[in-house]
């Protein structure tokens, strides 16, 4: 019953009209004074944006964007029309310097302990969105912009970004976005210790071959070009589909394989009544490409 409950999340808020003209308004409004702002990716339909935009410090992490990033992910999580979200920079070559550490030194302890409890919070948000994630990393992702793009589902960076890591340990710190254990369930424990003890800045090359990043952007092409690429595949499938099996395989290491698939199966059955499945199958038959509206 547990299971079949939390399948039921995915589908919660399209009844929900009042979050969603909230979404609407804020996704249309001027960002002047936003560090971080929703945008439509023109082109492609149901791909939305979450802008870092803080260029004179390279995107780095402060209150009012730890804020304002918050504020979009309520935003996002409560907007069916969004099928999948893009993290990337205003500013070219840049995504996320790590903390605002000149806002750092002037914090108190607990305006710091506030800080990071937000930050684990927001990031826990940005891993729990039903829809497919993408960071599109076109510059250094250092520290907190690197435990950022790890609450992702994927990792794209340019062929010519430098500067990915976690190097808190050599600023007498350790990740505390989340950074340890994301890292360590994504590379596995070895490589994580690696990665945070010796505080090693990568090459986006690097990076690929050591298992932080998915997919390298060609030559010419920027990260944020690469991960449009990526998103046209993923948003011409059905939306509750892939919010079902995002939500699935984020639960599997967490369970053993029979529950699993019990968990799997609960995922499953609220699709069999849909809208989607019904046009998928229709779609199939009439040898067109078929037209989802996650219903």
């Amino acid at each position: 019953m547990a299971c079949l409950t939390r399948t039921r999340v995915f589908t919660a808020s399209l009844g929900n009209k009042s979050v969603f003209a909230s979404y609407l308004r804020r996704l249309s409004t001027d960002p002047t004074g936003r560090e971080a702002y929703l945008e439509a990716a023109e082109g492609y339909p149901g791909v939305t944006c979450l802008v870092l935009n803080k260029p004179k410090t390279y995107n780095a992490i402060s209150r009012l964007m730890l804020k304002n990033i918050r504020e979009s992910l309520e935003d996002v999580r409560h907007d069916p029309s969004t099928r999948l979200l893009i993290l990337r920079s205003a500013t070219p070559k840049m995504f996320c310097a790590g903390a605002d550490l000149a806002e750092r030194r002037t914090m108190s302890q607990q305006e710091v302990d506030m800080f990071l409890s937000n930050g684990r919070e927001t990031l826990g948000i940005l891993e729990d969105l039903a829809c497919p994630t993408i960071a599109a990393i076109d510059g250094p992702a250092l520290g907190g912009g690197l435990e950022i793009a790890l609450a992702c589902d994927f990792r794209i960076a340019g062929a010519e970004t430098k500067n990915i890591g976690l190097p808190e340990t050599a600023l007498g710190i350790i990740p505390g976005f989340g950074g340890t254990q994301r890292a360590a369930r994504l590379l596995g424990a070895t490589k994580a210790k690696e990665l945070v003890f010796t505080a090693r800045k990568m090459t986006a090359k690097d990076a690929k071959e050591y298992g932080v990043i998915d997919h390298l952007a060609e030559a010419g092409q920027t990260a944020y070009d690469r991960s449009l690429i990526l998103a046209a595949e993923i948003v011409k499938n059905a939306p509750l589909a892939l919010r079902a099996a995002k939500m699935s395989i984020s639960r599997a290491s967490e369970l053993s394989l029979e529950s699993g698939l019990d968990f799997e199966r609960a995922c499953y059955q609220p699709l069999l009544s849909s809208k989607d499945r019904l046009e998928g199958l229709a779609a199939f038959k009439e040898g067109r490409a078929p037209q989802y509206k996650g219903e």
